[in-house]
């Protein structure tokens, strides 16, 4: 029984960390990508410089990317 019970909490932990890690894979992957300044004027965004943030594009529909 107690052998039982080991192997059910192992296995739980293992379920738990996979999902978690797919879950982190899925976060980096919807998360919108860098862009160059050139691309940010051209698609009318403005460009803004935050302290030891360095720099990011603000988009006409309020959207956010960091520049490259």
């Amino acid at each position: 029984m107690r052998m039982r019970r080991i192997l059910g909490l192992a296995l739980a932990a293992a379920t738990l960390a996979g999902s978690s890690t797919i879950g982190a894979v899925s976060a980096q992957a919807a998360s919108s990508p860098n862009i160059t300044r050139d691309e940010c004027t051209a698609a009318g965004g403005q460009i803004t410089s935050v302290p030891y943030g360095g720099e990011s594009c603000t988009m006409p529909d309020g959207t956010i990317q960091r520049l490259t």
